[in-house]
């Protein structure tokens, strides 16, 4: 019975944290007034990235960070991988890549 319990709560987590990508990703892309106003979303031609690595990055890898703010590429590759991270999680697909990817990218935004 306890097996059971584990994997149900397990299972709502995962789900969650999906959802949690999922929605940075939703948000970035369309501005729905969370963290990203409508005017400053990607379909309006803003960069999901440039506020976030322009004003909240500090420490010792600030500079690096600060000189990628904006850059088309790192754009695509941050909203595909907080897609690729919703999607795996909370649709239980690719689950190790999707874990894993996660666990990266929450140190790369640690940093």
């Amino acid at each position: 019975m306890e097996s059971t319990k584990l994997k149900a709560v397990l299972g709502i987590l995962r789900i969650s944290m999906g959802f949690i990508f999922l929605w940075a990703f939703f948000d970035k892309l369309m501005g729905l007034g969370y963290a990203t106003t409508p005017e400053k979303a990607w379909l309006s031609g803003g960069s999901p990235t440039s506020g976030f690595l322009q004003f909240g990055v500090h420490g010792p890898f600030a500079d690096f960070y600060h000189s990628l703010a904006g850059n088309g590429m790192v754009d695509w590759l941050f909203m595909l991988g907080l897609l690729g991270i919703g999607i795996s999680l909370t649709f239980g697909v690719f689950m190790k890549l999707g874990g894993w990817s996660g666990i990266v990218m929450m140190i790369l935004m640690y940093t």
